[in-house]
């Protein structure tokens, strides 16, 4: 059982860039907003900004990648680390649209999620501090099953 997770408030992919929700034990972990060069070192030194709370909203309103990892000491190294890539933002819909008329297609995130080799993986698996990798990847996949079908 992981005992991190990332959620969205809807079930509405078109919704999935305005609130992210980390939701993580507060005692063992915490959540940081890092630029791609931190990101990359799990350098904790000046995050952009930093969450305790377990149940964390995070605005994300802008296209390109954002960053985050667990600050507490190790936790990054470990893999505790998440990219989320907006690819594009929602278009919002005039008032009253046209009837017969389309609105454009909900907007699609992509996750990188690092494992290094497979037996990286099943730490993954086994561990509980996981901070949001699995619980994301599965978050995007439901959406995208649930959108196409």
């Amino acid at each position: 059982m992981h005992d991190a997770r990332v959620k969205t408030k809807t079930n509405r992919l078109s919704l999935w860039t305005i609130n992210t929700f980390f939701e993580y034990n507060a005692q063992l972990h915490n959540v940081m907003r890092v630029t791609h060069s931190m990101y990359r070192a799990c350098n904790t030194s000046s995050p952009l900004a930093t969450y305790t709370t377990g149940n964390d909203s995070i605005k994300i309103t802008t296209k390109g990648h954002h960053f985050f990892f667990c600050g507490v000491p190790g936790h990054c190294q470990a893999g505790q680390k998440v990219d989320i890539n907006v690819l594009r933002l929602p278009e919002t819909a005039p008032a009253s649209a046209p009837s017969g008329s389309t609105l454009s297609p909900p907007p699609v995130p992509s996750v990188s999620v690092p494992v290094s080799s497979p037996s990286n993986a099943l730490t993954l698996r086994a561990s509980k501090g996981n901070f949001a990798k699995l619980g994301l990847a599965i978050t995007v996949l439901q959406f995208l099953y649930q959108v196409s079908h």
